[in-house]
């Protein structure tokens, strides 16, 4: 039950990571992107995940632990909405759930 909720908690980090790394995107160049606290929050949440990734691979199977990383596109669209105030439509809502749906297919 353990390596699941780390399997949570690295999709957060990850989808987390994303938001952070959008957020540098918008810098207006070069250095000013090497200055943009947002690129090491993202790149640092990008590293913790993959160690937790690395952790929880030692103790469950690939084909099990790859398919619920999925769990990181629902995070994703939540963040986005919450955060970059993106739009949710009924066509990303349907591609999100086959996608997990697909996964948790997969997993089992």
């Amino acid at each position: 039950m353990i390596y699941f909720i780390m399997i949570l908690c690295m999709t957060f980090m990850g989808a987390a990571a994303s938001i952070f790394l959008k957020k540098a995107s918008g810098s207006e160049g070069i250095l000013q992107l090497f200055t943009n606290r947002n690129l090491y929050i993202g790149g640092f949440l990008y590293a913790a995940a993959a160690g937790v990734n690395i952790l929880v691979l030692q103790y469950l199977d690939y084909s099990v632990v790859l398919p619920l990383t999925s769990v990181t596109y629902i995070w994703t669209m939540i963040l986005s909405y919450k955060i970059l105030k993106e739009t949710i439509t009924r066509k990303k809502v349907l591609g999100v759930l086959c996608i997990v749906a697909g996964a948790v297919f997969v997993a089992l």
